[in-house]
């Protein structure tokens, strides 16, 4: 290929269809190997030629802390026929059916956040609208909500059968460094070199070779860097990081592990507690709890953090680092002929589960636009979108009736304006589909889940930022669709309810797949 190609792309030698001839991932994980999956899935299709390398050392450790997905995940899983069982089983996973949000509203106040979506059983019908205007809880009408307060598996036991509770997608939580190697195990055609990155060759275009500390010289035509913070690869092609310090007020991470009780019940839900200086992460894996506190240094000290949260669990906690974050993104993930995926690329607080969806998206993305005219301002412009949106989304979690600490009383004088336009939006109606643009525009056959109303509305409900009397103005305008909602709602409440109290309790669902 000619220079101006490997400017556009910086690739070398081709597949088919455009697709570079040799992808070389760096770093594994769950992110480099949900990524290795989906582009080498892709590229059976596409590129039949194209060669997958995964480049992970076995000597780089990973503290698993516990880290939560969202549907999108499980998704992956049935597309490539992974068996649901054993993924729970060999991984020490659970079931997570959304958030539950402890103190974010006002002190004592807690609501949840559930991830299915009942319009799509009911499509139409304005159960948001119905539910606030009567003054219920939106999250009344969702399977989850039911499931989780029961703290209830996803299945009944019909006849020794074992029955779906309903048709929507879950979401899991886990260790992500037992996941990155269970996922290692089941990837296919794929090289794997254990080995660690010494070096990075660079040319006109981009990346065009890797040496490892073995000595060994790993040339490529296209790479992805999935070595999280580090940045092995863009890091030596000049990315450019756009820091989220103003939008989002957290900038310090205390995380610690707490094990489970024998007789305890699991949670199929992550908990965000809400604290004076930022909130506590609580995700319940089998074995234990992978906890944390995410806070702002502005605010407190270490020491303080530690002893605030071990007020607050009332016993003795045993971190195992403090780190300073500084949430934000590259300004472009994809560079001359590298991408950046997974922490390399962008990283938030972990308050909506967004790594590993992001990451999954983003790899749609990347298959999609690979070796296409403009692909690579294509993805740029919908990677920084995307995670652009979750910052938003994640603030407006901050937005809260609390000012009994210095912190509370900072951030609710700070709320980005953005924030602002969509709650005065939303002061007039109920929070609709179409008031989020399309992501990203002209992909709508990928199915690609985003940020939109049904995780907006139970989080706005929750902060009670939602308007009654608007919501009661748009049901009196359509009163067949009012009448049409209040008897769907009904129908769902009673349904879901008697759903969850055959559904199996959560942890002895677990405790049989090990069996």
């Amino acid at each position: 290929m000619g220079a101006g190609a490997g400017a556009q792309g910086g690739v070398r030698q081709m597949g088919q269809g455009g697709w570079p001839g040799h992808i070389v991932i760096v770093g594994g994980g769950t992110a480099g190997w949900l990524a290795a999956m989906m582009l080498s899935d892709v590229a059976s299709r596409k590129s039949p030629a194209t060669r997958i390398t995964v480049i992970e050392s076995s000597k780089i450790g990973v503290i698993g802390v516990g880290e939560g997905s969202t549907a999108v995940f499980r998704q992956m899983l049935r597309h490539f026929k992974l068996d649901e069982e054993e993924f729970l089983r060999e991984t020490g996973a659970t079931i997570k059916y959304g958030i539950r949000h402890r103190d974010w509203r006002r002190l004592g106040h807690s609501y949840d956040g559930p991830i299915d979506d009942p319009h799509l059983v009911a499509p139409g019908v304005p159960l948001d609208a119905y539910a606030v205007a009567a003054g219920r809880p939106v999250v009344e009408a969702h399977l989850f909500q039911h499931l989780l307060r029961g703290n209830r598996a996803p299945v009944a036991d019909v006849g020794g059968r074992s029955v779906p509770a309903g048709p929507f997608q879950h979401a899991y939580h886990f260790d992500q460094a037992l996941v990155g190697a269970w996922l290692r195990r089941k990837a296919k055609g794929i090289a794997l070199i254990d080995d660690q990155v010494q070096g990075v060759q660079t040319g006109e275009g981009g990346i065009t070779a890797l040496t490892l500390e073995s000595g060994q010289r790993v040339e490529g035509d296209f790479f992805l860097d999935c070595t999280g913070f580090r940045r092995a690869l863009v890091g030596k092609l000049g990315a450019d990081w756009l820091s989220y310090r103003d939008v989002l007020p957290v900038n310090r991470a205390m995380p610690f592990w707490v094990d489970i009780g024998e007789d305890e019940e699991i949670a199929p839900c992550t908990l965000a507690w809400a604290q004076k200086a930022g909130w506590l992460w609580w995700i319940p894996t089998q074995g234990r709890y992978g906890a944390g506190y995410v806070y702002s240094d502005a605010h407190t000290t270490p020491d303080e953090a530690k002893a605030e949260i071990e007020a607050a669990l009332g016993h003795e906690i045993h971190p195992r680092n403090d780190i300073r974050i500084e949430a934000g993104r590259l300004r472009d993930a994809w560079i001359g002929n590298c991408v950046a995926a997974g922490l390399s690329s962008s990283f938030l607080e972990p308050l909506e589960a967004t790594s590993i969806h992001g990451t999954i998206v983003q790899m749609m993305m990347l298959a999609e636009w690979m070796g296409t005219p403009g692909g690579r301002d294509h993805y740029n412009a919908a990677v920084a979108t995307q995670v652009d949106d979750f910052r938003d989304f994640i603030r407006l979690h901050y937005v809260s009736e609390r000012r009994d600490s210095a912190f509370w009383r900072d951030v609710a004088e700070t709320h980005p304006q953005v924030v602002k336009d969509r709650l005065a939006l939303w002061q007039t109606k109920t929070p609709s589909r179409d008031d989020f643009p399309r992501f990203p525009p002209g992909m709508e056959h990928l199915h690609l889940a985003h940020v939109q109303e049904q995780l907006y509305v139970p989080v706005l409900d929750g902060l009670g930022l939602l308007n009654r009397e608007a919501a009661r103005a748009e049901m009196a305008a359509r009163p067949k669709d009012r009448d049409r909602a209040r008897a769907t709602h009904a129908q769902l409440v009673t349904e879901y309810s008697r759903a969850a109290t055959r559904c199996l309790p959560h942890r002895a669902w677990l405790q049989s797949l090990a069996a």
